[in-house]
């Protein structure tokens, strides 16, 4: 395994020359602009293995994306390549539909300590709650991105990840959208502890997801890709672009429901993914 190799998979052609902050944020918006959030494995007869040779050879070598735990799994790699302070954390997502945290481990992050400055870098949560860059560990504090303004509050050691969202202007013509925002301006994401933990801590919930049918991940196949305006997601057969302030206050958000074949080439021509074997969205 090559950082080398990495740098060229995320198209980062600096030579880092620092384990600072504005080197952690520039390949930061690298990988999330050239690695996909995707599950597409589960829904073409491949099984995931969450082990760092696995990963690097899918991801870096077949040019494919992955899900949080392999996304963060391979940055986190990375950066202990170029030196950072880092540890993985876990997190529990929110799931609207129950209007509750996860009760258990879902999610994989990373904190980074640079000069004495914790921060939060997670490459792998994609969809329109994707960071752009890190985060700085602080309760409290709105974090204004491109995609909208993240915030961390902390309560007796646990702490919540949120975002404001902002309004959505959908043309008549584009497909109705069934993941339609929830109501409300705040969007819970996940909650996590500062407790360190291993990779080995997640190799349960990476067999988990992949044999239990009753989970989002195995219910709909998602690709999903941040460009340099907003993002990209295949979801099942739909398809959304959307267009981060595309006026002041509104994302655009444009669907279209794809055939077989479409879907196919949407992969190869948006997401810069050539499948070996047949994808059952």
């Amino acid at each position: 395994m090559n950082i080398q190799e990495y740098f060229a998979r995320i198209s980062y052609n600096e030579s880092p020359k620092d384990a600072d902050l504005q080197t952690l944020t520039l390949i930061f918006q690298h990988h999330i602009q050239a690695i996909p959030f995707e599950n597409l494995s589960m829904h073409c007869g491949e099984t995931i293995e969450l082990d760092l040779q696995s990963i690097y050879n899918k991801i870096v070598r077949k040019k494919r994306g992955g899900w949080c735990l392999e996304n963060n799994y391979l940055f986190f790699w990375a950066l202990q390549e170029l030196g950072y302070d880092v540890c993985i954390l876990g997190g529990k997502s929110y799931e609207p539909a129950e209007k509750a945290y996860k009760d258990e481990l879902d999610h994989i992050l990373l904190k980074v300590v640079i000069e004495g400055n914790s921060y939060i870098a997670d490459v792998g949560f994609g969809g329109p709650y994707q960071p752009w860059q890190p985060l700085m560990l602080v309760s409290g504090k709105d974090q204004p991105q491109m995609p909208g303004i993240f915030r961390f509050t902390e309560d007796n050691g646990t702490w919540y990840f949120e975002k404001v969202k902002r309004k959505q202007h959908v043309p008549e013509s584009s497909a109705p959208t069934t993941h339609t925002l929830e109501r409300g301006n705040i969007r819970k994401i996940y909650t996590f502890t500062l407790e360190p933990r291993d990779i080995n801590d997640f190799q349960e919930l990476n067999t988990y997801l992949q044999v239990t049918p009753d989970n989002l991940l195995q219910k709909k196949s998602i690709c999903t890709l941040q460009t340099t305006e907003g993002l990209y997601a295949l979801v099942g057969w739909n398809f959304t672009e959307m267009k981060y302030k595309y006026t002041e206050d509104v994302d655009l958000v444009q669907v279209t429901t794809l055939t077989d074949e479409e879907v196919e080439k949407t992969l190869k021509d948006k997401f810069n993914i050539v499948l070996e074997n047949k994808l059952v969205p």
